[in-house]
């Protein structure tokens, strides 16, 4: 059963991401270009299963090609492309190939170390499978289609985003892998998180893996980590660790992204880019410890994200590093929680390669049982 943005429990309201923005645009645009249906409302199905309304502000087909507009809507979260107009241009194509483009106001990828190509429109992976998805629905058997994704506001709204200092260019990005905008007040979100530890206790575990989100979650799974052992922080490590101190729990296994945990290793516990960022000074100074050079530091320092060092380190023999960075996010852990927890840590790429572990991760998931893929 399809549903809108909705309220959580704590009174929100959820709302939909610009991926799924583009999709639903992508499918209203074609339905008007295959039936003539001018549609109102898209059910777009979402990654995680389900589906969500979204509302389809108009449509129209002239020339063999079709336009349809959608409004952003974030629900309660403070979003700054909330209430931007999202469009998708559609046309078809006599092959089976579905072509996805950005037009203005989406950005150009310029640099690498991000999840889409060097030159290529920043049209996430996620939302690139949901257009595609969206599309299918409709397709006519043996044919395709050329989508063109456009935000007259993006290049505007761009400067308000962290695209200019990631090297995109020209607009925002389309992003999102769930489909849904979850508002992000502390409280409220902090409080919609902390139930995962009590849920995780009752079910018997004393030893919990905390990450920072739906990549790690799953990342877990992959290492046969019990998924009720699992409990998603979010930005909030630091809080969320703090009540995993109130509870009986006696073993933590830190896993995340290199990007988000050496945060933790320079003692950032709210790994937001707007409360603090130090990942290229922390990679640094431990690359330093270990002896780097003049030359990779100063390399170090100018990467445009932590996932592009990961060919810097290893060209340069100092996989070490990684090894450093996990040991020191553990102990900065171990001295926020303030009793006899133990810690390990596990970083991992985007592409899910493990980089790096401590020797109290193996501990951990040794005890515990957990067949751990290291």
């Amino acid at each position: 059963m399809a549903a809108g943005p909705a309220k959580n429990r704590t009174n929100l309201r959820s709302g939909y991401t610009t991926g799924s923005c583009a999709a639903a645009a992508s499918q209203a645009a074609l339905e008007i270009l295959i039936s003539g249906k001018q549609a109102v409302m898209i059910t777009l199905d979402l990654p995680g299963g389900g589906n969500i309304d979204i509302p389809v502000k108009g449509v129209h087909c002239q020339n063999g090609q079709a336009v349809a507009e959608v409004i952003k809507d974030a629900g309660d979260d403070p979003d700054v492309t909330h209430g931007i107009s999202i469009f998708a241009s559609v046309e078809l194509l006599p092959h089976t190939n579905i072509i996805i483009e950005g037009g203005p106001g989406v950005g150009k990828v310029t640099k690498p170390g991000l999840a889409v190509p060097v030159g290529e429109a920043a049209i996430n992976p996620m939302p690139r499978k949901m257009i595609s998805s969206a599309l299918k629905k409709v397709l006519p058997s043996g044919k395709g289609a050329k989508v063109v994704i456009s935000v007259p506001d993006g290049e505007k709204l761009a400067p308000r985003t962290l695209n200019p200092r990631l090297g995109i260019i020209g607009g925002i990005s389309i992003l999102g892998t769930s489909g849904i905008v979850r508002p992000m007040s502390d409280d409220a979100y902090i409080d919609s998180l902390v139930p995962q530890i009590d849920q995780a206790v009752a079910m018997g575990h004393q030893a919990l893996v905390l990450t920072p989100g739906g990549m790690g979650a799953r990342r877990a799974k992959e290492m046969d980590i019990p998924e009720d052992a699992v409990v998603q922080t979010s930005n909030f490590v630091g809080l969320m660790l703090d009540e995993c101190a109130r509870r009986p729990v006696t073993e933590i296994l830190m896993l995340g992204h290199i990007g988000k945990l050496i945060k933790v290793a320079a003692g950032i516990f709210n790994t937001h880019s707007k409360t603090a960022d130090a990942r290229r000074e922390t990679l640094a100074a431990h690359a330093a410890m270990l002896g780097a050079d003049q030359y990779i530091i100063k390399q170090i320092m100018e990467l445009n994200t932590l996932e592009a060092s990961v060919e810097l380190i290893r060209d340069n023999q100092l996989d070490q590093v990684y090894y450093s960075i996990a040991d020191w996010v553990s102990r900065r852990c171990q001295e926020r929680l303030g009793r006899d927890i133990k810690v390990g840590t596990i970083l991992y790429a985007l592409n899910g390669e493990i980089l790096a572990y401590d020797v109290r991760a193996l501990e951990i998931g040794r005890g515990s049982g957990w067949q751990a893929k290291l």
